[in-house]
């Protein structure tokens, strides 16, 4: 409406200016005042005009570049809130989500680093979404972390890799049992954001073998069966009973936007007992 309006003014300015111009002309023609006092006139009557019609100057260029400024803010909002809404659906799609409760999340801060990365970061969910301590962090690729504090609209998360974290496991298709941390093993050698497997029994370790989250009672902290990474190397025993080795994470936590809390209901009816030797 402005714009319009605008437009309209500069119009009628400009029929003015074509009427004293005519004007002019007409007294010059008609042997009207000399050429002297037509200058002046014609000065006096345009002046005005020419400086209302003109661009703006240094005003228009300011205003210009905060309607540019402002255009790029929003593109950029329209752009990661795309990318956000991407990441919610790969998210509720993905194995690690599949039959769960789930709150998605928005990662709004990232805290303290430890030796292999981010080791805390927050998110846009707390106590009023129904998310309490203790509850499984997932992404689309697999385990994130823990919730360490809840606050009514926040709260932190312990992340993978973190020295605060360790994890039960099972590892490739016989599902050994081992635990995953920052300092399961020695660091030599290790590439950056890996972390130290451990088996706690005798087994056999390989490269490839997927290493998945072993559960925890009620699921919390860790529910079962979510992927933590992948076996990327193994480390000779050196008279260990049970051998060591390396795994690269499944969800990079330094680029998260979108995360997943895992509301799991604690077991509500007791196990039923069994009778040994049955055939």
């Amino acid at each position: 409406m402005r714009g319009d309006a605008a437009d309209r003014r500069r119009r009628r300015l400009v029929s003015v200016a074509l009427v004293a111009t005519v004007g002019l002309a007409v007294a010059d023609l008609v042997g009207g005042p000399g050429p002297g006092m037509l200058r002046l006139g014609a000065a006096t009557v345009l002046g005005p005009l020419e400086r209302v019609l003109a661009p703006a100057g240094r005003t228009g260029e300011d205003d210009l570049r905060r309607e540019n400024e402002q255009l790029a803010s929003e593109l950029r909002q329209l752009r990661l809130t795309e990318a956000e809404a991407v990441a919610a659906a790969g998210l509720l799609a993905a194995p690690s989500t599949a039959g769960a409760e789930v709150v998605p999340a928005r990662v709004v801060g990232v805290g303290a680093r430890g030796p292999q990365g981010v080791a805390r970061i927050t998110i846009d969910v707390g106590s009023r979404d129904g998310v309490s301590v203790d509850r499984t962090v997932v992404a689309s690729g697999g385990l994130v972390g823990r919730i360490a504090s809840v606050a009514p609209w926040t709260s932190d998360v312990l992340v993978l890799g973190g020295p605060e974290v360790v994890v039960g496991a099972r590892v490739g298709s016989a599902g050994a049992l081992a635990t995953v941390d920052v300092a399961a093993s020695s660091t030599a050698g290790r590439a950056p954001g890996e972390l130290g497997l451990t088996l706690v029994q005798v087994g056999e370790l390989a490269v490839g073998d997927e290493v998945r989250t072993l559960g925890s009672v009620d699921g919390r902290p860790f529910v079962p069966g979510v992927l933590i990474g992948t076996v990327t190397g193994v480390e000779p025993t050196r008279g260990r009973l049970a051998p060591t080795g390396t795994v690269r994470p499944a969800v990079d936590t330094g680029s998260l936007s979108v995360v997943g809390v895992l509301l799991t209901a604690p077991r509500a009816t007791a196990r039923p007992a069994a009778t040994g030797g049955a055939s």
